[in-house]
């Protein structure tokens, strides 16, 4: 008998368990994929958001701000990788101007320091961002806007929680759920398991595992977002994250750098059908790529390495969905779209106050362990690696991002069990360089296979029966130039 159970491994169910970890519970994290952050929490735009982003009297306009000042410190405990950059809203004529006013008066109403956020335009914009649209006309300025890597974050999140405790429980898809004798009862494709109280993080599958109690007043719709990421050739155009002044279905095309240093575009809004359609189509990555160029217009298309999708889970709400339910121990943590990755911290806190109100008796544990220590090992010029070196430390297994054999080991290690070359590549930046996986792909493998003693055959670049259908960037840069 779990005292919580939390279903759905995303950035907000894994903020989540290692919250409620802090405390002498039984605790469990049920996920239906092979590896945590596969869902939205994988593919979004890794900003840190500041407060203004959410209207005031919301509860996205309360949380995000509360968990944008987590964002330093939990950097400091779990080693995810956070940059604070500041970030611009651009203005390009005078409706756009009226925009950024109300922007800055939102910002000040949700709590945003007002020496935090300023409107400025002419040379305070080109001494920021010297490589922005001469076009552009003023810029909403905010000073706390960070990016991180959304599922470094998340996976540094889960891994903490098992290191204090909770139990995963990985490729467990949850098919039915029953409450009986003041518990539930969580049927999953292996088994089942008991718990007093429930907790519904399954994003983009909330719906559905809250009309397993008929809890369901609310329908969760994709909105897919696709992304374009260039080389690290182009990271001199952004210094900070570049927004255009929003519209009703979207913040707008941004254009930022990343943690690790790439040029990234994206996204676009599409609502759509499917919810495991995270395909990229020409059309959409050509409207982003010219909707980026009205921001900053001289990157170059051809540095493009890939394009990729992710879908976030709106709500019919409009709002995030954090409540306790008919069903006592029962909490939907659902429809947790933007901003919900700078939230998910202070979401996590939010649950556990739902739940010491529901009755849950929170003891803190005197053993609790806030440190996760990094993968990637940080490499200066002095670093004498090479590849087929005979020492871990020095075997080069990825030369695009120079990650190194121990750090596919230590990764293989960890208290999550991971089998695919991508679950490797989420937690040591392998594969994502200039050569896509060309060269460290077949090697990655050798390594799985030893360590796991299973034949390299059997090892997969990814454990999912749904395949994307996403554009290959060698045809997409020619019809591009054509």
């Amino acid at each position: 008998m779990y005292d919580v159970a939390v279903i759905g491994a995303g950035v907000v169910g894994s903020a989540i368990a290692r919250e409620l970890s802090k405390y002498q519970l039984e605790l469990t994290l049920i996920e239906k994929e092979s590896d945590v952050s596969t869902g939205a929490s994988k593919a979004n735009t890794g900003i840190v958001h500041g407060g203004y982003v959410a209207k005031a009297g919301t509860l996205k306009g309360e949380l995000c701000i509360k968990g944008n000042s987590m964002y330093q410190k939990l950097n400091e405990e779990l080693n995810f990788g956070y940059k604070k950059t500041g970030g611009l809203v651009l203005a390009f004529d005078e409706e756009d101007e009226k925009t950024l006013e109300k922007i800055y008066q939102n910002a000040l109403k949700v709590g945003q320091p007002e020496e935090e956020i300023e409107i400025i335009d002419g040379d305070r914009i080109k001494e920021i961002e010297p490589h922005v649209s001469d076009q552009v006309q003023a810029a909403f300025y905010c000073k706390n806007i960070g990016v991180t890597s959304p599922y470094e974050f998340t996976i540094a999140l889960a891994e903490n929680a098992v290191d204090n405790g909770v139990d995963l429980k990985l490729e467990s898809e949850v098919i039915n759920i029953e409450k009986d004798n003041g518990y539930f009862e969580v049927e999953t494709v292996n088994e089942k398991i008991k718990s007093r109280y429930l907790i519904n993080a399954a994003g983009i599958y909330a719906d559905r595992i809250a009309s397993m109690l008929n809890t369901d007043d609310f329908e969760i719709y994709p909105m897919r977002g696709e992304y374009v990421v260039f080389s690290k050739s182009q990271s001199h155009l952004v210094n900070s994250v570049i927004f255009q002044a929003p519209n009703p279905k979207t913040k707008g095309v941004v254009a930022t750098t990343t943690t690790h240093g790439n040029f990234m575009i994206g996204p676009n809004a599409e609502e759509i059908d499917k919810k495991n359609d995270v395909s990229t189509t020409f059309k959409e990555i050509k409207y982003i790529i010219d909707q980026a160029r009205r921001s900053v217009p001289d990157f170059d298309t051809n540095r493009m390495l890939r394009t990729f999708a992710g879908l976030r889970p709106k709500s019919t709400r409009g709002d995030f969905i954090i409540e306790e339910t008919e069903h006592k121990g029962f909490i939907q943590a659902a429809g947790i779209d933007s901003p919900g990755l700078t939230s998910s911290p202070a979401i996590a806190k939010k649950l556990v106050n739902i739940l010491k109100d529901s009755g849950l008796k929170l003891n803190k544990k005197d053993d609790f362990n806030p440190q996760r220590p990094a993968i990637v090992v940080e490499k200066d010029e002095d670093f004498a690696g090479e590849i087929d070196h005979q020492e871990p430390k020095k075997n080069i297994i990825c030369r695009c991002e120079t990650v190194t054999e121990a750090e596919i080991l230590d990764a293989l290690s960890r208290s999550i069990p991971i089998k695919t070359t991508d679950a490797v590549k989420r937690r040591t930046w392998a594969k994502t360089g200039e050569c896509q996986a060309n060269f460290c792909e077949s090697r990655i493998k050798k390594i799985i296979s030893r360590e796991l003693n299973i034949p390299v055959e059997e090892v997969k670049n990814r454990d999912e029966d749904y395949v994307p259908e996403r554009l290959d960037v060698y045809e997409l840069k020619k019809k591009l130039n054509s």
